[in-house]
């Protein structure tokens, strides 16, 4: 039976609480608190009373609304980056492989390791585009944030798989890993 120290649970669980933290903050600035929805819900409810604000002024009012939601998401950004290398540094001392999805072996073993292999090569992905939108030059910025706003998308469909998975397991081999990834123990 596999056991996990400390060490892997506790960088499981915060990479994973993390992550959500990014795409909730990501999906609310796409999508029900984007600038545009929040400019035209203050044009409408300041008509009401027959207030005219201009383009600038609403651009302001919607930058500072989102902006301590905004913090939150470079916030996490970085702890996120900085808990990707300690877990990669963490597999490569502790000798971690996930399942090599390019060798013989069985199907569920190849699905697993193209998985994390998908997985880690989106994160990646979602931390280089984000840092070059908040410190680039600018000149790829449209096709980075197209890339980065990707993440809406392949993060729920991974937890999806990940819960798939962990109940796969759990019913095939009565195996035990969600306690074990809670306490460790076997």
């Amino acid at each position: 039976m596999k056991k996990f120290t400390l060490t892997h649970r506790l960088l499981h669980w915060t990479i994973g609480i993390g992550m959500l933290i990014l795409f909730i903050t990501g999906f609310l600035r796409m999508e029900w608190m984007s600038k545009k929805k929040l400019s035209s819900l203050i044009v409408q409810e300041t008509s009401k009373d027959g207030v005219s604000l201009s383009e600038a002024t609403l651009k302001t009012i919607g930058k500072n609304s989102l902006e301590p939601m905004w913090e939150w998401h470079e916030l996490f950004a970085y702890i996120i980056l900085g808990l990707f290398v300690l877990r990669i540094v963490y597999m490569v001392v502790k000798g971690i492989r996930f399942p090599n999805p390019f060798k013989h072996s069985a199907p569920k073993e190849k699905f697993q390791g193209l998985i994390y292999l998908i997985f880690y090569g989106l994160v990646l992905m979602n931390l280089v585009t984000g840092f070059y939108l908040m410190w680039g030059d600018g000149t790829y910025k449209e096709q980075m944030e197209e890339l980065h706003k990707t993440g809406i998308y392949w993060f729920p469909i991974f937890f999806l798989i990940h819960l798939a998975g962990i109940v796969y397991d759990e019913i095939s081999k009565k195996s035990g890993i969600v306690s074990k990834m809670i306490n460790g123990n076997d």
